[in-house]
Parts: structure tokens; C-alpha cells; sequence
């Protein structure tokens, strides 16, 4: 047997089985793979920028598909009411409050459109309260371009244990501006600046970012890769057997002569 599994032509099967066996498994995880990447979250087209005003109503929450959309918006800032979101860093997506404890501050500011409601608006990040450039409120009328939030829960974040200093706050949430800017008419989400307010650090903000669809065809192409190795293995199996079987008769054959 050992004889026939070392000969030149099953040592030679034994090479191609090994080869197709490999190449059939590398293409079924390639499938896989294809399989698992068309589910994940991709960037979406950044369609041209339009007025916040038009994807950032009152009352209602931002439509997911205006989420990361570039925006404009056009009026007068309000410094009065200028907020500090505390414990962030520069990113809107990098995780705030008691894990970002002391990294620094989004610094917000309103910007009353021209219909008189007030747009929430990132003007950058800071890393100090008393950074200058966080009291350099642009004056007078402003074009603000940047990309379109929604607004974040109070409970989103872990929040300290004590009260934050007046003037500060954790969370972006249209509810709270709306408590703390009595008697405005305040627009559902936020626009992070893009370029950022005068030395303010920039905020990083994502593009518009839509769900995959999972393509099952390719989990099915790699099924079928996998089954072809299967089935190579099965014919490796069955031509060593019948190779075995046939030399195992030609070496008794003469001493059944014989005996005959």
C-alpha cells in the first residue's frame, strides 16, 4: 500500500489535490468576505449643501438620511447664550462625559436664522473654558457651512457625579437648549462648523453614512467553493482507493496462478 501511495502518479494526485484544495478554500473565504464587508456601514454620496433650516425642523427628530449632510446657514449669533459641552474631544463621534472627563469642550453657539428660530451650532473645539477663541463670537451676519447633527440624549453620556459650572452642559439635547433658552424656538439637532470658528480647534463630523445590504449571493458563491473542495477530497479518496484495491490485485494474481 505504502508503495502505491509514494508512486510517481499518486504522489502527483496527491500535489493537485493539495493545490485545488487550497485554492477552492482561499475562494470561498474570499466570497466570505465579500459576503461580510457588503453589510457593514458605508459612506453614502455627499449630495450638495443646502439650508440647515430645510433638514433641521422644530419639534421633530433629524431624518436619518439628513444626518452628516452638509448644511449652511445664514443669520446672527446669539453669545449670550453660548454653551459649553464639557468633556469632549474633538470628534463628534469619540465617546463624552465621564470618559472624556476633562479633555475639553465643544463650544456651542446659536445662530438665529433669519424666520427667527435659533440653530445650535459646534463653532470648534477647546481644550481650556478660558481659551480666548472661545469668547471670539463672530459679529454680525454669518454664513456658517459644516455638517448636520441629530441631537443627542441627556442619557447618552455618563455624566459626573456633581453639577457642572453654569454655563455648561454634556449633551447637545434640543429638550435641555429648550429649558435653557427660554423662550426661543430652538431647531432639532446641531451643525458642527466646517471650516471652525476663528482659532477653534476643528470638530471632526463624519459623512452622510448608510447600511449595507448583506449580498447572499456571495455566501452562497463560497458555500459552493467549499463544497468543490469537499467533493476534490472525495475524488482524491476514491482514485488512492481504487489504486490501492488494483495493485493489491496484480500483486496476488500470480500466487492464485500458482496455486491454481
Amino acid at each position: 500500500m505504502l508503495r502505491t501511495l509514494l508512486s510517481p502518479r499518486i504522489v502527483g494526485l496527491h500535489l493537485l489535490t493539495a493545490v485545488v484544495l487550497v485554492a477552492f478554500i482561499l475562494l470561498g473565504r474570499w466570497q466570505l468576505g465579500v459576503f461580510q464587508d457588503s453589510g457593514k456601514p458605508h459612506a453614502s454620496s455627499d449630495p450638495a449643501p443646502v439650508a440647515a433650516g430645510t433638514l433641521a425642523p422644530l419639534g421633530p427628530q433629524v431624518k436619518g438620511d439628513a444626518v452628516g449632510r452638509r448644511v449652511t446657514a445664514e443669520g446672527v449669533y446669539d453669545p449670550g447664550r453660548q454653551l459649553l459641552v464639557a468633556d469632549r474631544r474633538p470628534d463628534v463621534d469619540a465617546p463624552g462625559g465621564k470618559v472624556s472627563r476633562d479633555h475639553g469642550y465643544w463650544v456651542l453657539t446659536p445662530l438665529r436664522l433669519d424666520d427667527g428660530t435659533l440653530m445650535p451650532v459646534v463653532r470648534g473645539w477647546s481644550a481650556s473654558a478660558d481659551d480666548p477663541a472661545v469668547a471670539a463670537v463672530p459679529e454680525g451676519r454669518v454664513t456658517v457651512s459644516g455638517r448636520l447633527r441629530p441631537q443627542q440624549g441627556t442619557d447618552s453620556v455618563q455624566r459626573r457625579a456633581e453639577r457642572l459650572p453654569a454655563g455648561q452642559v454634556q449633551t447637545v439635547s434640543t429638550g435641555e437648549l429648550v429649558n435653557l433658552w427660554t423662550g426661543q424656538k430652538v431647531r432639532t439637532g446641531f451643525v458642527v462648523a466646517q471650516p471652525p470658528s476663528g482659532s477653534l480647534t476643528q470638530v471632526k463630523v463624519q459623512p452622510p453614512v448608510v447600511g449595507g445590504t448583506l449580498t447572499w449571493r456571495n455566501l452562497a458563491y463560497a458555500a459552493n467553493w467549499w463544497i468543490f473542495a469537499g467533493f476534490a477530497v472525495f475524488m482524491w479518496f476514491h482514485f488512492v482507493r481504487d489504486a490501492v484495491r488494483s495493485d493489491r490485485d496484480r500483486a496476488k494474481s500470480p500466487e492464485m496462478a500458482l496455486e491454481g
